[in-house]
């Protein structure tokens, strides 16, 4: 593939180091992705630059680079398997600032039991996405990832016969 052209092309290459990190289970890989507090001027941001946040499904809000790896270090600890399938995905850009939206598709597998070799269980789930980015002498470094569970159906119809 040719270098990017387009920031929209730049951004997209960004989110799927993202996912492609976590992947991995690339913890320093993940870490440069996500902005660090000298990559903001400070007429940019209050403070020392921008804090970066996170929101894991079910999870309350991480705010800082402390906060935000630690999550990362404990999902990569406690997680054999994952792998990510993106769909819906949407890249806008205006000006240093980019927001992505997209649906993961999440494929999953615990440790393996005590008296086993083999992975523990795959557990599907499906997750919306919204990863803001934010342009650095670097590239696009992520500034805020927020997912949230789509609740799924339960897949039986409801008969309308039936009394209620």
């Amino acid at each position: 593939m040719s270098a990017p052209r387009t920031d929209i092309e730049q951004v997209e290459l960004a989110n799927t180091a993202f996912y492609e990190a976590l992947e991995r289970g690339d913890f320093e890989g993940l870490s440069s992705l996500w902005l660090a507090p000298l990559d903001t001027a400070d007429d940019d941001i209050e403070g020392d630059g921008a804090v970066i946040s996170c929101v894991h499904p079910g999870w309350p809000v991480l705010n800082g680079r402390g906060e935000v790896l630690r999550s990362y270090a404990l999902i990569m600890a406690n997680t054999e398997y994952i792998q990510f399938f993106l769909t819906d995905v949407h890249v806008s850009v205006t000006g240093d600032t980019a927001l992505v939206t997209c649906t993961e598709n999440i494929l999953s597998g615990g440790p393996a039991p005590d008296d086993s070799d083999e992975l523990g269980p795959l557990v599907g789930q499906l997750v919306v996405a919204t990863n803001v980015f934010r342009r650095t002498a670097d590239g696009w470094k992520l500034w805020s990832h927020h997912a949230s569970p789509v609740l799924a159906e339960s897949g039986e119809d409801e008969d309308e016969d039936t009394p209620g």
